[in-house]
């Protein structure tokens, strides 16, 4: 009998669930193949303001079906986005023939009830003269959270962040960790050490130091999808992307750029309490591997995970391979409750 080498079968398995053909072979997977084929009608949303301070919020909600008074509730997801684009370009897209990129269509389909919102100086949030840096980004999720408990009822929630989302999310963690159920961060940098995607964001920190903006066209979105490696995601959401952006504006808060070059590490592993997903793709410049395992060794809680996709670059949720992202990001979240501690 041929004897099958472990490094065979787990090569094959990946390939297999990047492809949607892991149903066959794991048990749940036939769920995430089948949030890329759903039709989007069995869908509810709706948009909410929050206040921080003058500042308004602008924040999305989706789930399967309209809330209805007295039901339990679902368990909350609340997304937060990165530096270089608003919250539904991250975390809602939507692009005819390319199949279903929207994590917040996919986790709704999952049971939960997911949030999102534009941060200060994003999207249809306010601008204003701040820069909308990692801190100021914390003080939006504690509004919008607010505005999650009101309508939810929920106690605690889910987060994920990706990029300097990650950071944001990472911070709020830190600082209001009763409401902290599950944190996942995707595409964390934490001191930065010898990333490649960061040296050359340095070269312009007297800019972002002197400018609270910084600019952002068609150019810069799109290479989001090529800057780290090639094929790794469809142009055409690429396209698209931009087209849903630039409406916005050609220019973001430039707070975020400026924390990743001149300030890091801005939040602390030991003082993150929750369960923690780390995740990472395979070709990601933002962060080495030796940078997210030095944070990753750090965490208090032994409830913790540090995976790597193969074939993905930054941006995990709009990759070809984003499949992999559901299904890692949904077996942490659906964690069973640990017996023993």
């Amino acid at each position: 009998m041929t004897q099958v080498q472990p490094s065979f079968i787990r090569r094959n398995i990946l390939k297999a669930l990047s492809l949607g053909w892991l149903a066959q072979l794991v048990p749940g997977a036939a769920q995430a193949q089948s949030a890329d084929v759903l039709p989007t009608n069995d869908i509810w949303s709706s948009e909410y303001w929050a206040k921080k301070g003058a500042v308004d919020l602008c924040m999305y909600r989706k789930r399967v079906g309209a809330p209805v008074a007295g039901e339990a509730p679902k368990p909350v997801l609340f997304c937060v986005h990165g530096s270089s684009n608003s919250a539904r370009a991250s975390f809602d897209m939507s692009v005819p023939g390319v199949g279903e990129y929207s994590v917040m269509n996919v986790f709704a389909r999952f049971g939960f009830d997911v949030w999102t919102l534009d941060h200060e100086g994003y999207g249809k949030s306010s601008r204003t003269s701040g820069n909308s840096d990692i801190a100021s980004g914390a003080e939006d999720l504690k509004a919008g959270v607010e505005v999650v408990v009101r309508e939810t009822g929920v106690q605690k929630m889910h987060f994920v962040g990706a990029s300097s989302g990650a950071l944001r999310a990472g911070r709020y963690a830190m600082e209001r960790p009763e409401w902290v159920d599950r944190l996942i961060l995707c595409a964390l940098t934490y001191k930065g050490t010898g990333s490649p995607t960061l040296a050359n964001r340095a070269e312009q920190i007297d800019y972002y130091r002197a400018n609270n903006r910084r600019p952002r066209g068609r150019l810069e979105i799109e290479r989001l999808f090529t800057r780290d490696r090639t094929g790794v995601a469809d142009p055409r959401l690429a396209k698209a992307r931009a087209d849903f952006e630039l409406p916005f504006g050609n220019t973001v808060p430039s707070g975020t750029y400026l924390d990743m070059v001149a300030n890091l590490p801005v939040i602390d592993p030991k003082k993150i309490l929750a369960p923690v997903l780390l995740v990472r793709g395979e070709h990601d410049g933002i962060a080495t591997v030796e940078d997210i395992s030095d944070f990753y060794n750090q965490l208090p809680n032994g409830d913790r995970q540090f995976i790597i996709l193969p074939g993905v670059a930054h941006s995990v949720g709009l990759a070809y391979n984003r499949q992999l992202f559901w299904h890692v990001a949904r077996s942490f979240l659906s964690m069973p409750p640990k017996i023993v501690s």
